[in-house]
């Protein structure tokens, strides 16, 4: 029987092209939000996968506006009741379900001190879509697995169709049309080289590296691998490994290369030396025959695809190498080590 996981994975294409076709449009009206003069920075309240869409925001919305985009502290405003003065903040609130407590409070705490607000979210009337002045809605469906899918990938396609509208910037809105085929064709070729591949020799856990703006990715395949087969694997950025945290990688640990073309690559080489010269059993997830070369074993990524537009397909073999690993642990995929679907958190 399949997994509601299985089913969801397989349905990214097609929820990324809805998302696309139903909320261009707003995304066009909502980009005056962020030409407005007072608009100094952008605040971002997330949780979970949530925030490995709000670290790709960080980069994309960083780079186009040419402003910075930081991350909220939630319990200021919910634990300690001190919250901040958001002068100059446009408060962006990120939760799949919308029901995530602190990221409500965050966005309700900025319409108070009258800053505007945007949700994205799959539920729009949800606790945070009623809370925030503007939503955008994920349009992914019912998702019934545990761990989030396509509610992850629609947000990254969300934060890019906010990108593409924000800058009228009509090469990107074709790139960015694209990718529900690119991430059909992604989908297709990891199944069969993920089920290739083997457990990765995973004993206790590993490591996933990445730089620039597939830093989300690292963090996103790492929490897919912990949540689903309870293995500890943790998330840095290839130049963070570098400064002390490289010594605990041993001869056979397993990381994970995240290193598509682009101007992170060169760095990335590096790193899969760095590790493979420990030791390290490396897998490269990757369109670059260098970085193949370098690793132990490479999850190849789709070419074609816009460094920007990568963490939407770059994620996709992790996602499934998090599957292979829950299975051969006899994890069942839709309800994984006594998770659940929302958790509200203060």
């Amino acid at each position: 029987m399949t997994s509601h996981l299985e089913r969801e994975l397989r349905e990214q294409p097609a929820a990324l092209a809805r998302l696309l076709d139903r909320q261009r449009g707003y995304a066009e009206q909502i980009a005056e939000v962020f030409r407005a003069s007072d608009v100094d920075y952008v605040l971002i309240a997330s949780r979970g996968s949530s925030s490995n869409a709000a670290r790709y925001a960080q980069y994309l919305l960083g780079r186009a506006h040419r402003v910075p985009v930081a991350f909220a502290t939630p319990s200021l405003f919910t634990l300690y009741h001190q919250p901040p003065r958001l002068d100059g903040a446009l408060v962006i609130g990120i939760s799949q379900s919308g029901e995530s407590p602190d990221v409500v409070e965050v966005v309700a705490e900025a319409c108070r001190q009258g800053r505007p607000t945007i949700a994205i979210t799959n539920e729009p009337g949800s606790p945070l879509g009623r809370a925030a002045d503007a939503v955008l809605k994920l349009e992914a469906g019912g998702e019934q697995a545990v761990a989030a899918t396509k509610t992850y990938v629609n947000s990254l396609g969300a934060v890019a169709l906010i990108f593409a509208a924000t800058t009228a910037d009509a090469r990107a809105l074709g790139e960015l049309q694209r990718m529900p085929e690119q991430l059909a064709a992604q989908i297709e070729c990891s199944w069969r080289d993920v089920g290739a591949l083997g457990d990765i020799g995973v004993r206790d856990g590993g490591t996933v590296i990445a730089r620039g703006i597939n830093f989300c990715t690292s963090y996103e395949i790492a929490l897919k691998v912990r949540e689903l087969s309870g293995l500890l694997f943790e998330a840095y950025s290839a130049a963070d490994l570098m400064h002390g945290p490289v010594a605990a990688i041993a001869p056979g640990w397993p990381v994970v290369a995240v290193a598509p073309s682009g101007p992170a690559l060169g760095e990335m080489r590096a790193a899969i030396e760095a590790v493979s010269a420990r030791g390290a059993r490396v897998v490269a997830i990757t369109d670059d025959a260098t970085a193949a070369e370098a690793a132990a074993s490479v999850l190849p990524l789709v070419p074609g695809v816009p460094e920007w537009l990568s963490p939407l397909v770059a994620v996709v073999p992790g996602q499934l190498l998090a599957l292979q690993l829950a299975r051969a642990r006899g994890v069942d995929l839709d309800r994984p080590l006594g998770l659940s679907k929302v958790t509200l958190t203060r």
